[in-house]
C-alpha cells in the first residue's frame, strides 16, 4: 500500500529540531522575565530571521547580508539550546543574559527589515555629486535600449529628479545616479534613462 504523501526524512528531522529549539528559546525568554505571549514571540522571531536569511542566501544576489543574519539567528538559537541544557540555573538568570534577551527584538527587527527590504543585487558604483562637480565636462554614457516596461508616472517622477539634478550640478543625470535616486534595479533605470533623452 502506497502512502498518498511522500514523507521526507530530512524535513521530519528539521521539524523535530525546530520544535525542540522553539521550546528552548521559549524557556529561556520566560526565565529572563519575558512571560506570557512575549516568551512565545522570541522563538518565532528567531525562526523567522533564519527563514529570511535562508531565502536571501537562495535568492542568488548578494549573500553577505544573508550569511550575517543567518549566523546571528543561528547563534541565538544554538545559545538558547546550550544554556537551557543545564548549564544555567533558569531560576537565577544573570543580568547579562537578561539584557541579551531584552535586546533581541530590536536585533531581529533590524535583521528582518534589512533582509526583506535590502537590495538583492550587488551594489553598483554610483557617481557622487562631488565627482560630478569636478568632472563637469565628461559626457554622460548613453543608456542602451531596453525592453523593460516603464510606468508613465515613474517616467514623470524620473524627469523631475533629472531636472533637479541638472539644475543643481549643471550636467545631465547619468544612469547609475538615476538608479540610486529612484531606488530601482539597473534594467529599469536604463529603460527610464532612454525615455528621458
Amino acid at each position: 500500500m502506497r502512502l498518498p504523501v511522500r514523507v521526507d526524512a530530512v524535513l521530519v528531522q528539521a521539524l523535530i529540531a525546530a520544535a525542540l529549539s522553539f521550546a528552548h528559546l521559549h524557556d529561556l525568554a520566560a526565565a529572563a522575565g519575558q512571560d506570557g505571549w512575549k516568551a512565545w514571540a522570541y522563538p518565532v522571531s528567531v525562526d523567522l530571521l533564519l527563514v529570511a536569511a535562508w531565502r536571501r542566501l537562495r535568492s542568488g544576489g548578494s549573500k553577505a547580508a544573508g550569511w550575517c543574519w543567518f549566523l546571528v539567528a543561528l547563534i541565538a538559537s544554538l545559545g538558547a539550546n546550550v544554556v537551557t541544557a543545564g548549564l544555567l540555573d533558569l531560576d537565577a538568570v544573570p543580568a547579562w543574559l537578561r539584557i541579551l534577551v531584552a535586546g533581541w527584538p530590536a536585533v531581529a527587527f533590524l535583521g528582518g527589515t534589512l533582509l526583506a527590504h535590502g537590495s538583492t543585487e550587488e551594489p553598483e558604483a554610483v557617481t557622487t555629486p562631488t565627482a560630478e562637480l569636478v568632472d563637469v565636462e565628461a559626457e554622460p554614457e548613453p543608456a542602451p535600449p531596453s525592453a523593460t516596461p516603464v510606468p508613465p508616472a515613474l517616467v514623470a517622477h524620473a524627469r523631475k529628479v533629472a531636472d533637479e539634478h541638472h539644475a543643481r550640478t549643471g550636467t545631465p543625470i547619468d544612469t547609475p545616479t538615476l538608479r540610486a535616486r529612484l531606488g530601482v534595479p539597473l534594467p529599469l533605470a536604463e529603460a527610464i534613462a532612454t525615455q528621458l533623452t
